[in-house]
């Protein structure tokens, strides 16, 4: 038997569930993009977590969710294979929220039942009465779940320790999967990426941050400087207007808000250089998706 556990553990839960921040915190860097609103994470992104000699790949997934667009669908999909693919799955479950979500887990993965821990988050919002009210909530599940476990990202994230040994004991006997020393297997092209999609949703209000998405152009990498180029998409003219700002000024906060995330994650001055592209329709157009990378 080996003394090293490795494997996959997927974090899955309703959009705006706060999957991306419980990722980022518990590999202790941030890599997912976070947003306020529902549905910003698009694809899977993988964190590499090393705990007590074992090695721990978590993966961020879009809320669980339906809707009619092609890319939701997608996002759905990238969803459902890694709770397929993986070796244990995290729920996480807002303390605040009802056992619908659960619920409606439960029925997706009905025909093929995956071991999984349920993580009542955000309990720094509640009593102790109100978060032992909802674990007895969860007993009618009791023989659906592994464990369950109250968490909170703030202060210090706790019960993290609680979270790892108990990943860890689900996961197989495996050598590393990955250098210890990596702490994602995503080309820093796609992290770029993402935070640059982040900054459109920090700064652009209402449906136009979900009909946009970001092409990496070009990257010129130096020793003190990381020049970067890339094409905002969006799907009416309109929406590149805004997107642009009256004098520019929606880009530029856009442009400064992804460039101190991207400074931040590689240690060295970044200039970013940012256009804007119309592609009508794009967010149910196929072919394009699967030039975006988002292949079903």
């Amino acid at each position: 038997m080996s003394e090293i556990k490795s494997g996959f553990a997927a974090i899955v839960g309703r959009p705006n569930a706060g999957k991306s921040t419980l990722m980022n915190a518990l590999l202790g860097e941030k890599i997912s993009m976070v947003s306020q609103k529902a549905n910003a994470t698009r694809k899977r992104i993988n964190a590499i977590v090393m705990h007590k000699k074992n090695q721990i790949i978590f993966v961020d997934t879009p809320g669980l969710h339906e809707k009619e667009k092609m890319l939701n669908q997608f996002m759905l999909e990238e969803a459902l294979k890694a709770i397929g693919d993986c070796d244990i799955i995290l729920f996480l479950a807002p303390v605040t929220d009802s056992t619908e979500d659960y619920e409606k887990f439960l029925k997706l993965t009905s025909k093929r039942k995956r071991p999984h821990i349920v993580l009542l988050s955000k309990i720094d919002h509640v009593s102790n009465a109100k978060i032992l009210e909802k674990i007895t909530e969860y007993q009618k599940f009791q023989d659906e779940f592994l464990a369950i476990i109250p968490v909170s990202v703030s202060k210090g994230g706790i019960n993290f320790e609680t979270v790892l040994d108990e990943t860890v004991k689900h996961l197989p006997d495996s050598p590393y999967l990955y250098d210890p020393e990596d702490l994602t297997t995503e080309m820093l092209r796609d992290i770029y990426k993402e935070f640059i999609r982040e900054a459109i949703f920090d700064n652009i209000s209402e449906e136009i941050p979900y009909e946009s998405d970001v092409l990496i152009d070009k990257v010129e990498e130096g020793k003190t400087l990381e020049k970067i180029r890339a094409t905002i998409i969006v799907e009416k003219q309109t929406q590149k207007g805004i997107i642009i700002g009256k004098g520019g000024s929606a880009i530029k906060r856009i442009g400064q808000g992804a460039r101190l995330q991207i400074e931040n994650l590689i240690g060295k001055k970044v200039f970013l250089d940012l256009f804007v592209s119309v592609k009508k329709g794009w967010t149910n157009d196929k072919k394009f998706l699967d030039d975006m990378g988002y292949k079903f």
